[in-house]
């Protein structure tokens, strides 16, 4: 044990008291004395008091006897061991001692050897509960990762069933679900009255499943944003824990693009834009084609097409079933070819018919090479598009936030300001000026927040009027951005 056991003695006889008190080596036993009484109802007093591990006591006491005690400290504390003497040799107190669960019997006269022993016998029960318990939680704590991750992967009632029947009366307050994800092991268990955050491993990424308790407190956001030196990706709140796996394929999709976008730090699925646009159906191959084609990442998108055509001709798929998955391939291209804003009926002739195309093609080789060749064809065009609308649409954004970031200002609407998709936009804004569109607006704003501080402006005020409506959310964020609390920045300010 590390910590020391508390022990207290009771017994009517002073001088026994006090030689038990100076004879027995109490440290060497592993057991500081923290409480003596001669009589029951000051030793109920000192129990209550000090709730001690051990108790040691007479059984003749004046008050309240040591059985009664017994009776009362097992109700009210159920862990502690306790071990009794008495100078009557008598079976029924005996018994009744034994049917109130003490650890040792000892009859006086007391021998050192003899009380040296009880006590041994009741720290080694203590150390050996308290492994029990030990091993009870890790057990518990890793059933309910277990329920956890079900719940992330699949979703649904019955993954939600068995993980309230693991999370017991808890699960009872949980009002609203958000996961996150990153490739470092940066989650641990925590949390506070709003929320508690459970971390679990999912292939190979760190998984954190937020479940809030209350969905007005953000204290969850502040443990993410300590995260600086990760980069995490996390998908929506959801009010049914049932939606854990869709906010968990958000989060997969969220990292991915904070990877590209960031390098470090947190980004939201909402900053990609409306959650509908998540395609249950997807393939991990097809989100990878798409995710290259939207960053405009020409020479990864032909690698991947390249591998993905060596593992195709292996399966050795029947016609019409290798034509179905390359046509889908395709169309999924074009689709993302309408994220740029451009006349996309630019890539392709009027009645344009991918499908007959493929029909009249022959063998595997004839397939494979018509893919390579659509999805070339879809990039480039993407690629031009992207060179001439940038610059535009990008400066037409940055007067759009630096009008009006001082209130709630999502990506998705400095999108439609420009006319674009929102995930085609963020990666656009990216590329022009060198950091997300997140970070840009947090930089507007925290300089706003330092000339506020320098003008006297009360904190909370200056949250209000950047665009923060939780002033502990702003001094978070205003800590991470300048290293100082709102607070010592004022100080700074007025010292120099």
């Amino acid at each position: 044990m590390h910590t020391m056991l508390k022990a207290a003695l009771f017994d009517d006889e002073f001088i026994v008291l006090k030689g038990l008190i100076k004879l027995i080596d109490w440290q060497s036993c592993g057991v500081e004395l923290v409480a003596t009484a001669k009589d029951g109802l000051s030793a109920l007093e000192a129990v209550r008091e000090h709730k001690p591990d051990i108790v040691l006591t007479d059984i003749r006491m004046p008050g309240m006897n040591g059985l009664e005690l017994i009776e009362t400290i097992r109700e009210e504390l159920p862990d502690t061991k306790c071990i009794v003497f008495s100078g009557y040799n008598e079976f029924d107190y005996v018994k009744r001692a034994l049917t109130l669960g003490v650890i040792d019997y000892l009859e006086k006269p007391i021998t050192l050897a003899k009380i040296k022993e009880g006590i041994q016998k009741a720290v080694e029960r203590i150390e050996t509960q308290s492994q029990v318990s030990r091993l009870k939680h890790e057990w518990e704590q890793e059933l309910l990762a277990k329920k956890v991750k079900d719940l992330v992967l699949q979703g649904g009632e019955d993954a939600v069933s068995h993980w309230r029947g693991q999370s017991g009366m808890e699960a009872a307050q949980v009002v609203g679900v958000t996961v996150a994800a990153s490739s470092e092991d940066v989650f641990t268990m925590t949390g506070d009255s709003s929320y508690k955050l459970i971390p679990v491993r999912v292939d190979k990424e760190h998984v954190a499943v937020i479940f809030h308790y209350d969905l007005n407190d953000e204290a969850w956001k502040d443990e993410l944003l300590a995260k600086e030196q990760a980069t995490i990706g996390s998908g929506c709140t959801y009010r049914s824990p049932a939606e854990a796996a869709l906010s968990y394929k958000e989060a997969l999709r969220a990292l991915r693009y904070g990877k590209y976008l960031e390098d470090q730090g947190w980004t939201r699925f909402e900053e990609l834009g409306d959650p509908s646009a998540i395609d249950p159906h997807l393939s991990d191959r097809e989100e990878e084609v798409l995710f290259q084609l939207r960053i405009g990442d020409k020479p990864s998108l032909m690698n991947t097409l390249d591998n993905f055509l060596v593992e195709f001709k292996k399966e050795r798929l029947e016609p019409e079933q290798a034509e179905m998955e390359l046509l889908r391939l395709v169309l999924l291209g074009l689709e993302a070819a309408k994220e740029t804003g451009g006349n996309h009926a630019e890539i392709k002739p009027p009645g344009y018919l991918p499908q007959m195309e493929l029909r009249r093609m022959q063998t595997m080789e004839e397939m494979a090479a018509w893919l390579r060749k659509e999805m070339e064809g879809i990039i480039d065009w993407m690629l031009r598009i992207r060179n001439k609308a940038k610059h535009a649409a990008v400066e037409k954004a940055i007067e759009y936030i630096d009008s009006h970031f001082g209130r709630d200002l999502t990506q998705q609407e400095v999108a439609d300001h420009v006319a674009m998709n929102v995930t085609y936009f963020s990666l656009l804004f990216k590329e022009q000026m060198g950091l997300s569109y997140i970070k840009y607006l947090t930089n507007i704003r925290m300089e706003k927040a330092k000339e506020l501080l320098g003008e006297g402006v009360p904190v909370q005020e200056i949250s209000e009027r950047v665009g923060y409506y939780h002033a502990r959310h702003f001094a978070v964020v205003f800590k991470k951005y300048t290293g100082m609390t709102p607070g010592q920045f004022r100080l700074k300010g007025k010292g120099s």
